[in-house]
């Protein structure tokens, strides 16, 4: 608890139509549903806050919006911290899933419930409420503050490097405040310095002219089952990926950053209690543990499989066509690029070469080097707000961010901080947040802005 905590509720309470009206609109990335309208409003969001704001859609892709925010009298000018938003979200299927409307926000114990609500637009509206805040005060703005909030997040973020070649210029700061952070199961937030990046591919195969009647199975392969026998080789019941030079690339930790895993709390039995696991964790058959996995290690997943019938009752049939989508997450030492050329070689080392492979996207690995001087502020702020024993600092989050090309393009240390809990379901239906952590999340970048500064 800080002497922020009054001012950071009363500004977020204050601002709550706004967040509802952010979330109202359908902002769906993959399906370019409400694209300019959000990017507009995002921009009239900072303008009515009393910045600066601009639209960059120069380059292709969706709009990127920029803003800025001067030091107060009392600041110090000199020091930038940018913060880093995207205004998509995810398509809001399945709709029978939901308990409300998705794209209708609405309070259930204590809850926010709506589509981006948890990923990303709570997260971009507690920033802007702090920024109110803190001009309000009596000593105003800390240092200046910075925006970058883009639209294609959810689909990969194909351009978001064009711009930020672009218009480093624009963009340049010190320091750089990521999108994401969340509670764990034991309510401790998550301070993430990193991502995992993504290799995500479709994998498909054509075996036939038309679907066969399933009687000539006697004789003839389909397409279902040679993309079951490729796909079960490149990674074994164990779980091992067996890809031939993909262990090879990755580069291998720090002692600092083994030691930062080594005392990562990671609790196993609450990830099978809150997903509702029927399978043990896959670690149990690894040379490594969750922690390590988690933070440390590559994935090989296969996020869809589509082919032959799947609808109501009987269809005797030997499909012609099979399809599978297969997300591959990154550490350092691996690239979108030198993960499909050695995909593609082992398939046709093993006598798949009909298998077709086309990289759909691809974002590289980013950690932040933890012994840089803006980790402790950030952790230290986060305690001040949180509880010394109940903020965490963790290598790179599980998931990924297109956090590279910030420290590429603007060389700063980036720290993903946020108002997520462990339940809120991002990505998925009943998405949500919690109104307690929302102020939080308010008060922690008001007292984080004043620190940085300090």
């Amino acid at each position: 608890m800080t002497h922020y905590q009054a001012i950071a509720k009363e500004y977020a309470d204050k601002n709550m139509e706004e967040l509802f009206n952010l979330l109202r609109i359908e902002t769906v990335s993959a399906q370019g549903r409400g694209i300019r309208e959000t990017s507009e409003f995002v921009s009239r969001i900072i303008q009515d806050a009393g910045g600066e704001s601009e639209l960059l859609d120069d380059l292709g892709g969706h709009p990127v919006v920029y803003g800025f925010f001067k030091a107060g009298e009392q600041g110090d000018a000199s020091k930038t911290l940018l913060f880093y938003n995207h205004y998509d979200v995810q398509p809001e299927d399945p709709i029978d899933e939901w308990q409300t409307a998705p794209f209708e926000p609405t309070i259930i114990d204590d809850k926010i419930f709506a589509r981006g609500v948890s990923d990303n637009k709570a997260n971009f509206m507690s920033r802007i409420v702090a920024i109110q805040a803190l001009v309000a005060s009596e000593d105003g703005l800390p240092c200046n503050v910075k925006f970058f909030v883009e639209g294609e997040e959810e689909i990969g973020s194909p351009n978001i490097d064009l711009y930020l070649e672009k218009y480093a210029d624009k963009f340049k700061a010190d320091v750089c405040i990521w999108e994401s952070g969340s509670k764990d199961s034991e309510e401790r937030m998550v301070i993430s310095a990193g991502v995992k990046g993504i290799a995500y591919f479709e994998a498909s195969i054509e075996s036939a002219d038309i679907d066969i009647h399933s009687s000539q199975a006697a004789v003839i392969d389909n397409a279902a089952w040679r993309l079951v026998h490729a796909l079960s080789t490149i990674r074994d019941v164990n779980h091992n990926i067996t890809i031939e030079g993909f262990k090879e690339m990755r580069i291998e930790p720090t002692e600092q950053e083994i030691e930062n895993v080594a005392n990562f709390p990671y609790n196993k039995a609450a990830t099978i209690k809150t997903y509702g696991l029927k399978h043990p964790l896959i670690t149990e058959q690894l040379p490594y543990t969750a922690e390590e996995a988690l933070i440390l290690y590559p994935t090989m997943t296969i996020s869809g499989l589509l082919s032959g019938y799947t609808g109501q009752g009987t269809k005797t049939v030997l499909p012609r066509k099979a399809m599978a989508k297969i997300d591959v997450r990154l550490v350092p030492g691996y690239e979108p690029e030198t993960v499909y050329e050695v995909m593609r070689a082992h398939l046709d080392k093993q006598g798949f070469q009909d298998v077709h492979l086309e990289l759909l996207t691809g974002v590289k690995p980013f950690r932040t080097d933890i012994s840089d001087d803006f980790v402790a502020d950030v952790i230290n702020s986060a305690k001040e707000v949180y509880g010394d024993d109940q903020v965490i600092l963790e290598l790179n989050s599980a998931g990924t961010g297109p956090m590279f090309g910030f420290g590429q393009y603007l060389d700063v240390p980036i720290l993903g901080a946020g108002t997520s809990w462990v339940k809120s379901g991002a990505h998925a239906p009943n998405e949500n947040i919690r109104i307690a952590d929302y102020y939080q999340g308010v008060e922690h970048i008001m007292v984080l802005l004043k620190t940085f500064a300090s």
